[in-house]
């Protein structure tokens, strides 16, 4: 069971890519090159592979955070640190885990996670971007690949065996275990397993400094969240260290090291940008059990004390709990005072939509659309609205165009199949559908959806070219038993497309 599990998540990684493009043919359709299964060395392709399955199975999980605001964010100032280290060979990818635990971990592949615990520990943007700094340069130093081929020195689809049975293992555990941690305890596993060595911290440390200061952060901040850790364990002993202490051990020996190193730079003294004050706010309302704990928190504190980012989150808070009234009044007051900050438009349009004020609430929207041209957060949002408010061509539209610019998300596939179903379009929704069960991994599945596709009267001829060149493409990844399977299942209907 492992290895056909193994096997199907490894095939399916190399599917991973999406390009929505309306009329594309056969030729379109490049079969990815999967190199040897028996390659003794990881190599770069081989990390991107595996990084892929393991990510995926995160994302199966649930607890990736599907916020776009919360993940522009991490991805604006990863890649910005990205970039002073990275000499093109690696593609990054951060994301948020929803997990109160301070942590955050390097997969294969340059998937970089952030726990949610982690953003909401963080005291400004400079230590964030330290633990970026660090984890990306796990990846472009290789410290992943090295200890993977030093620990198995085995094949990669051995190494991805060994991962798919710890995953398996996860699985099994205890209550706690699977529902409190389940969605890194694959990639925690996975970072446990390869063990990075004192040399490859310390080296991390050095080039992470480095990347701070020429991306235009305080230096000092990796060893300034470092120092927030250390104090955390030594002051309530009793207490579970911090899981980031556990998997990236710090001593003060490291913390002094880091503070030189920082010193070797020219003071930097930044301020912490608003996305970084939004996105925490959103991690702390999105932390607690109910909206209306959230609302008492805010309420709880001195409001004559409140910075412009506080207000965003009380108003975030009243939203969840559904004092939009309440909301409304932060937010039309947000926007006037500055009208940069793409969360505020989106926050006024969600607002006026609940409230019932639709012609203001399109307006907002478009003039944020206006301003702020294939945004991920604010046309997804809008997309979203539109489809609440019976108009579907448009944010199908809306959504392709994006979409065949920017990379999707899982969420974001089966968004645009929705509007695709929504607007009349049913051969593009069932192949959104497809391309949607492919980045989870279901070849059988979404061969599924563009078989259906294919019965459909009013295909047209160059649909059913690509459709079928899909079809062909994917069945060549699968075993005969997959085929079997898929042959004698039965069939998924349109319904499904507009869920």
């Amino acid at each position: 069971m492992i290895l056909e599990t193994t096997k199907r998540f490894l095939i399916a990684a190399l599917l991973g890519t999406v390009v929505f493009v309306s009329g594309a043919g056969a030729d379109d359709i490049n079969l990815p090159d999967m190199g040897s299964p028996a390659d003794a060395i990881l190599n770069s392709s081989d990390e991107a592979r595996l990084g892929r399955m393991i990510m995926r199975d995160i994302r199966n999980s649930g607890m990736v955070v599907e916020d776009p605001l919360i993940t522009e964010y991490l991805n604006d100032v990863g890649s910005r640190i990205a970039a002073q280290t990275n000499d093109g060979e690696h593609n990054f990818t951060f994301f948020a885990v929803e997990d109160p635990r301070i942590n955050a971990f390097a997969l294969p592949g340059g998937y970089i996670g952030i726990h949610t615990g982690l953003l909401e520990a963080t005291r400004n943007e400079d230590e964030l971007a330290g633990v970026l700094a660090h984890e990306v340069a796990h990846v472009t130093q290789r410290h992943i690949a090295r200890a993977i081929h030093a620990n198995s020195r085995q094949s990669l689809l051995t190494t991805a065996i060994m991962l798919g049975a710890i995953i398996v293992a996860a699985a099994g555990g205890s209550g706690d275990a699977v529902q409190g941690a389940m969605a890194v305890g694959q990639g925690m596993a996975a970072q446990q397993q390869i063990n990075f060595t004192r040399s490859n911290e310390y080296e991390a440390d050095r080039i992470g400094i480095a990347a701070l200061a020429d991306a235009g952060f305080d230096p000092n901040g990796m060893a300034s969240f470092f120092e927030v850790l250390s104090r955390m364990q030594t002051t309530s002993p009793e207490m579970r260290a911090p899981e980031f202490l556990r998997t990236h051990p710090v001593t003060t020996a490291r913390i002094a090291e880091a503070r030189s190193r920082a010193r070797d730079y020219p003071a930097i003294s930044s301020e912490d940008s608003k996305s970084y004050g939004i996105a925490r706010m959103r991690a702390i309302v999105a932390r607690f059990d109910t909206p209306e704990q959230a609302v008492a928190y805010f309420e709880g504190r001195n409001s004559a004390d409140h910075s412009e980012i506080e207000r965003y989150g009380r108003a975030v808070a009243y939203q969840r709990a559904g004092n939009h009234f309440e909301a409304l009044k932060i937010l039309e007051d947000l926007l006037e005072e500055d009208q940069s900050v793409i969360a505020y438009h989106i926050g006024l349009g969600q607002t006026l939509v609940a409230l019932d004020q639709y012609s203001d609430a399109l307006r907002v929207f478009e003039r944020a659309v206006e301003l702020f041209p294939r945004n991920v957060p604010l046309v997804i949002e809008y997309g979203e609205r539109l489809l609440d408010l019976g108009q579907p061509k448009k944010a199908h539209a809306m959504l392709l165009d994006l979409l065949n610019n920017v990379p999707p998300t899982p969420s974001q596939v089966r968004l645009i199949a929705r509007a695709a179903s929504l607007a009349g379009e049913d051969a593009e929704a069932y192949y959104y559908l497809a391309e949607y069960r492919l980045m989870i991994g279901d070849l059988a599945g979404g061969i599924s959806y563009l078989q259906q596709a294919l019965r459909l009267p009013e295909l047209q001829d160059i649909q059913r070219a690509r459709f079928e060149a899909r079809i062909d493409f994917i069945r060549e990844f699968m075993t005969e038993e997959q085929l079997k399977r898929m042959q004698s299942s039965r069939p998924v209907g349109v319904a499904r497309t507009r869920q």
